[in-house]
Formats: structure tokens, C-alpha cells, sequence
């Protein structure tokens, strides 16, 4: 079952995962992520390629190859349980298969190892993952206005993403939080977002680890009346996330958004309303509001 899980999803999306692979950044991942196989396969180069098995055929994976590659099969179906995304399924495939495509390249031949790694750090540092490019409503603020919006009416409640270009759970997440703005965006309930990989102030003011290694992107708070009521993840007191799924399920139940919305969109400019309740947080740090600037965008795909 813990196998036909993760397949039936996949063929559920399999058309949004056709479009994504006939862009250039995965053509090029997946033809990296198969580099090995290819090489062991392709008549006329693999007739040449040393080989650890008894009949001598070195067009076949031996026994330690196969050994690295169910290795591999189970640690990607270790990450992809707590995977959200169709997205996050397939960058994990992709990941992990170019780690098992270093490993094995290296133990075939140092050379054809150091090519590989080589070509992976170029790719890395060249290719970025193409961006969510689809409809939403959500204001982008820079360091210079968050503040301003956030404090700009008492009376609107805000929800911010902090994320970061190069994180490949932000980019998980833009559709999911994309998707949230669309359904929720109102007078008195606004979406916006703060990329604290450019603004390094902002990270440190609102206490958002940028580290890789800090599972703190993307954060999402909530703010009403420019003041910070709850943020998820939560952060201990020795500044480690807790560890907190992104769902649109646990955004919408944990941030009480249907409550919120429906008492925020009859916010008219004549009358302030009450901002409804909000679960309350325990041991989280008020964090020190922003400045920002916004572009508000509404993409049409």
C-alpha cells in the first residue's frame, strides 16, 4: 500500500507532470538523473566500462549497483511520505537519483565521477527551477514598505509568507499559497509575501532563519493590527522549528482562516470590525514588525 499510494497520486497528476517535464530546467534533471543508466545501457559505450559481475557482461548492473539503487528507491520513498506537493515527489526523485548517479559514477571510474560532479554543481549554479507563474492575489513588499502595509489599516488582517528564491520548499509551496490567496483574499484578510534570501535585514528582524539547515522556509504569520499574533513553524526557545506540514488544510484550520474571512470581507472603510479569534500560541516570541513594499499582482495564467 505504501507503494500504491505515491503511484496512484502520481498518475492523478500525470498530466500536470507532463507540462513540467517538457520544460528545459527538468529535461535537463531527468536526462542527468538516467546519466548512468545510459551509459550502462548504450551499445558501444558499455562494452568498455569495467564490470564486477561473474559472466563479464558489463551491460548490466552488477550486484553492488543494484544494491545502491534499492538503496536509493527507499530513501525516496522515505522523503516523499512527508512530501506535499506532486512537486516535492518528483525534486526528490530527481535529487536523490543524481546523488546515486555520483556515487555510482564514482565507483565505476574516478574520472567519469568528477565529470559528473562537475557537470551537477554547473547545473546547480546556473539552472534554477522555473517559478509558479499562475493566478493569484498577493502583495510582494521589499524592506522598504512591510512595515507601512502591515500598520497601514488596524483593521486588516495580513498573512505572510517569508520565503526564499532558492528554497526548493518555498517553490513547493508558492501553489499551495497561491491557491489560499485566491480563496481568501478579501477587504479585511490580505496575502502577502517577504523574500528574506534578498532582504537579510528583514530576516533577522522578524527572527527567520535563512539557513538551509534551519527548516525555517517559507514561515507563515499572521498579523492584525501590524502586530504578530502566530507564526507557523513555531520556534522553540533554542530557535529550531518545529516540524509542521504545509498543507492547505492545516493553514485553513490552524489559521481559522474561514472564520477570518467571513468576518473580514463585510470590512467596510466607515466601520472597523472585530478581528475574530484566533488560536492562541504558546511560547512564540512577538516578533518586530516590517517594512514593505508591495506590488500587488493578480496573474491570469
Amino acid at each position: 500500500m505504501a507503494l500504491l499510494t505515491p503511484l496512484f497520486a502520481f498518475l492523478y497528476h500525470l498530466p500536470q507532470v507532463y507540462k513540467w517535464l517538457l520544460k528545459p530546467y527538468y529535461v535537463a534533471s531527468l536526462f542527468m538523473s538516467i546519466a548512468f543508466l545510459m551509459v550502462r545501457k548504450t551499445p558501444g559505450i558499455c562494452e568498455h566500462l569495467s564490470t564486477q559481475r561473474e559472466d563479464g557482461n558489463s551491460c548490466d548492473f552488477d550486484w553492488r549497483e543494484v544494491e545502491i539503487l534499492m538503496f536509493l528507491s527507499a530513501i525516496v520513498m522515505m522523503k516523499n511520505r512527508r512530501a506535499i506537493t506532486v512537486e516535492q515527489h518528483v525534486g526528490n526523485i530527481i535529487l536523490f537519483s543524481k546523488v546515486a548517479n555520483v556515487i555510482l559514477f564514482f565507483r565505476l571510474d574516478i574520472r567519469m565521477g568528477l565529470l559528473y560532479l562537475t557537470l551537477c554543481i554547473v547545473f546547480l549554479m546556473t539552472c534554477k527551477p522555473p517559478l509558479y507563474m499562475g493566478p493569484e492575489y498577493i502583495k510582494y513588499f521589499s524592506d522598504k514598505t512591510i512595515d507601512e502595509e502591515l500598520e497601514k489599516d488596524s483593521r486588516v488582517t495580513w498573512v505572510v509568507e517569508f520565503f526564499a528564491n532558492w528554497s526548493p520548499e518555498c517553490q513547493s509551496f508558492a501553489s499551495i499559497y497561491a491557491d489560499l490567496s485566491l480563496k481568501y483574499n478579501c477587504a479585511g484578510l490580505k496575502f502577502g509575501k517577504m523574500d528574506v534570501g534578498r532582504y537579510g535585514e528583514v530576516s533577522k528582524k522578524f527572527k527567520v532563519s535563512t539557513s538551509p539547515l534551519s527548516k525555517q522556509l517559507p514561515s507563515l504569520v499572521l498579523f492584525q493590527g501590524g502586530k504578530e499574533v502566530m507564526r507557523r513553524p513555531q520556534v522553540d526557545k533554542k530557535g529550531r522549528a518545529v516540524s509542521w506540514s504545509f498543507t492547505e488544510e492545516n493553514i485553513i484550520r490552524e489559521f481559522n482562516l474561514n472564520e477570518l474571512y467571513q468576518k473580514s470581507k463585510k470590512l467596510s472603510k466607515g466601520k472597523a470590525e472585530k478581528f475574530p479569534p484566533v488560536p492562541e500560541e504558546e511560547e512564540v516570541e512577538p516578533e518586530s514588525e516590517p517594512k514593505e513594499e508591495e506590488s500587488e499582482t493578480k496573474k491570469d495564467k
